[in-house]
């Protein structure tokens, strides 16, 4: 905060905000939220400690509901979001399989984050792999890719298995149905015959959680139970570019932009 004529907030204080890509925005307030001084790095607020911590947060433990000894997979395993799927399901006691891009994120979703496998979505086989990585078949599939990663998981889906839906990034950017047969009535049989539960949800509506979030990441983080990677980008004219790079998987961790 640079200047203030809101009584709630002073000079000096750090803030998130829904604002735009530029040096100063002004606000009511409203859509501000205090970022604790005790947060070091202050930019973990835009990950861990904010909304993406929060999405994989309430998505896996309140959607996905997971159960020690189960099997969670998730695709985008590196990535602010799925990283922290990944390590929270480890710490409830489950198998985790992930689904990343080159083989140096799988490689730092195994050693570093703890995964037990991690599969490449750029192989051919990657239906094969996912199925013999998960002998005992996928109880919850933290949905937030799309595409390939999805085809190769959903056949897999064990009877109750729960599949929160956080985001299809790889079907953003689409001008027209991918190409191939409409699935839509084998999902729809699968979901009837296996007791599926698929549920979409936007974080925004789980602000209530937001202090047992912050409380649980806070103390795993402390810990060195939860690890997290920011990859940084500085100066805001590289900003474009930087978000580009989110639909092909060039940033590995999560993307910052450091204005100035």
């Amino acid at each position: 905060v640079v200047s203030s004529r809101n009584s709630a907030y002073e000079v000096g204080e750090l803030v998130t905000a829904y604002a735009g890509w530029q040096d100063y925005a002004l606000s009511d307030g409203g859509d501000l939220m205090k970022i604790d001084p005790r947060v070091k790095p202050s930019s973990y607020a835009l990950g861990v400690l904010g909304m993406p911590g929060l999405t994989a947060y309430v998505g896996l433990l309140d959607i996905g509901e997971p159960k020690a000894g189960e099997t969670v997979a998730l695709a985008a395993a590196t990535g602010a979001v799925g990283s922290v799927v990944g390590q929270i399901a480890k710490l409830k006691g489950c198998r985790v399989v992930g689904i990343a891009g080159a083989p140096e994120k799988c490689k730092y979703a195994v050693e570093v984050l703890g995964y037990d496998a991690c599969i490449s979505h750029y192989d051919d086989d990657l239906a094969q792999q996912l199925a013999a990585a998960c002998p005992d078949g996928i109880d919850v599939y933290f949905e937030n890719v799309g595409g390939s990663s999805w085809e190769a998981a959903m056949p897999l889906l064990n009877n109750f298995a729960r599949v929160p839906v956080c985001g299809l990034i790889a079907h953003y950017n689409q001008t027209e149905l991918p190409p191939g047969p409409d699935r839509m009535s084998q999902l729809q049989g699968l979901i009837l015959r296996r007791s599926l539960r698929m549920q979409g949800f936007i974080v925004s509506n789980y602000r209530h959680r937001f202090p047992d979030f912050v409380r649980d990441m806070s103390g795993w983080l402390a810990e060195g139970k939860v690890t997290y990677r920011e990859d940084v980008v500085n100066g805001l004219e590289n900003a474009p570019q930087a978000f580009l790079g989110l639909f092909s998987g060039a940033n590995f961790g999560k993307l910052v932009v450091k204005v100035s």
